[in-house]
């Protein structure tokens, strides 16, 4: 791969990654109701104090993710920090009934591959700029 390959591949990953943010953070805000339920559901407390900043973490962070700008690294770890706890309280396969095991396992997962995306995407930034 040639160096303007590569660096098209980094701007094309860094879009396609961010774009799970960035319509979580659409979806939200389309359907507030649906989300503060789930949210509820999930058993967490403060639902309606939390929606806002969710929205401002996926929406935020995943257009910065997508912009490349500086600082991009340190907001993907940041995306990958909230994705683990997301993950164990609306993903939980270990404790599902057996029709939903298979669907729950998968979106766990999937979501663990993402957040070894965002982390790879952060140790890449840190190596562009160290030169």
């Amino acid at each position: 791969m040639s160096r303007v390959q590569a660096i098209w591949a980094l701007h094309i990953g860094r879009a396609v990654l961010a774009s799970l943010f960035i319509l979580a953070g659409l979806n939200k805000i389309g359907d507030p109701s649906a989300t503060l339920a789930q949210i509820e559901a999930g058993g967490l407390p403060f639902a309606s104090i939390v929606l806002p900043l969710v929205i401002a973490l996926e929406l935020g962070g995943g257009l910065w993710v997508a912009s490349g700008l500086r600082g991009t690294g340190l907001i993907a770890l940041g995306l990958a920090g909230y994705t683990l706890p997301v993950n164990v309280v609306f993903h939980p396969f270990w404790s599902v009934p057996a029709e939903d095991f298979r669907t729950e396992l998968s979106l766990f997962f999937k979501n663990i591959a993402v957040m070894g995306g965002l982390i790879a995407m952060a140790g890449v930034s840190a190596l562009r700029r160290a030169g």
